[in-house]
């Protein structure tokens, strides 16, 4: 069997660009030395700020409660540019995770959603396709039989990129992937309601941002500005521990999102559905939780329903832990999961076209090389 080459990660870049890089290495090198240096020193004066303010908490004095059945979801969405038109799909797919020994429920198959449709050249198309693309996780999301539910990014996210997407409905009325929206934003908001109010004692949702900003305890003990809260939690949390629910910290501008594009025979609907949104954004907690050592600080959004609850908040601290098992996986296995599966959907699109020009010039009766250069992507495809 034929053993292929190695790929060079330098293999296509000018010699003198790679040896001005490597050369600067090393003053960044010294740079994060003194980083990791000052945060080592700070670590113990912290970690007392931590416990002196009453955040500190561990898992071990949490009440006893089985592994609960678990899920991840994620979303994915890419453009392919053609030269008459654009090619747009998103998907969104939810993925189970390692079954507690004691379950014998089955969820047959990966749960998913998706949408793919031709649209005119437009700069927005991306915009609003993300919308769709949130909402089809919301939907599986609030859907999924699972006593604990993983979802990809922070609980805001949904409600910025919404508001965006309309914003861009507005103002280009004709898109496709706009009507399709519009056609499902009912349904996208009471999932996103279902999940953010968290009524069910049966069924936790989290949000687990792989990256964030966010400072709320930072500010509150003065930390640097420097360094967000994961990055200083990660070296001030013991395997094990986890911080008090916090109070998502507010915008500076009030929520708000505009539902004049949503039809007016839903709109009575559809507003009350966002007051009552923005009235759940601002009960958001956020923990921040180390469940082994080769982990960092696991930054966690859910419900003040879930928090204030120790039963349920144990079921998630215990969910979390069973499914971040392998220092292989930086986050819990069924996100990781659902995330490497549904990105393959970009790769993917290439062929997608491809079968489609198939197809077409079967039955066109004109030179089929005006299929062929119709439907011919012009990007690099290493580059994607």
């Amino acid at each position: 069997m034929a053993i292929e080459p190695i790929a060079h990660p330098f293999a296509e870049l000018p010699a003198a660009l790679v040896e001005e890089v490597l050369n600067r290495t090393e003053g960044l090198g010294r740079e994060l030395l003194t980083s990791f240096e000052e945060m080592r020193s700070q670590r113990e004066a912290r970690r007392k700020q931590v416990a002196d303010a009453g955040l500190l908490r561990r898992e071990a004095d949490l009440p006893y409660v089985s592994i609960p059945t678990t899920c991840g979801v994620d979303g994915s969405f890419a453009i392919e540019r053609l030269l008459t038109t654009d090619l747009v799909a998103a998907a969104a797919l939810a993925v189970e995770g390692l079954t507690p020994p004691s379950e014998t429920r089955y969820w047959p198959e990966p749960r998913h959603l998706v949408y793919v449709q031709t649209e005119g050249h437009d700069a927005d198309t991306g915009t609003v396709a993300r919308a769709v693309m949130i909402g089809m996780e919301l939907l599986l999301a609030a859907k999924a039989p699972h006593e604990l539910v993983f979802i990809d990014g922070s609980l805001t996210t949904p409600f910025i990129y919404f508001n965006q997407a309309l914003n861009k409905v507005a103002e280009t009325p004709v898109l496709q992937v706009g009507r399709e929206l519009l056609l499902h934003i009912e349904e996208y908001l009471g999932a996103y309601h279902t999940i953010l109010s968290s009524q069910r004692t049966d069924r936790c949702w989290v949000a687990a941002p792989k990256y964030t900003t966010r400072r709320e305890i930072g500010e509150k003990l003065g930390w640097p500005k420097a360094h967000d809260d994961r990055g200083l939690l990660t070296n001030v949390l013991q395997p094990g521990e986890y911080t008090r629910g916090e109070r998502l910290r507010k915008p500076e501008q009030p929520w708000h999102l505009n539902t004049l594009p949503v039809p007016t025979n839903q709109r009575a609907t559809v507003d009350k559905l966002v007051s009552e949104i923005v009235d759940l954004l601002d009960e958001i907690r956020v923990i921040y939780y180390r469940p082994n050592s080769w982990l960092p600080a696991l930054r966690l959004e859910t419900s003040q329903a879930v928090v204030e609850s120790s039963a349920r908040l144990a079921a998630v601290v215990h969910g979390l832990r069973h499914q971040c098992g392998s220092a292989a996986v930086l986050e819990p296995y069924p996100l990781y999961m659902a995330d490497r599966m549904v990105k393959h959907l970009a790769r993917a699109i290439p062929t997608f076209r491809q079968v489609t020009s198939q197809h077409l010039a079967e039955t066109y009766i004109g030179d089929v090389s005006d299929v062929f250069l119709g439907l011919h992507g012009y990007r690099t495809e290493s580059g994607r």
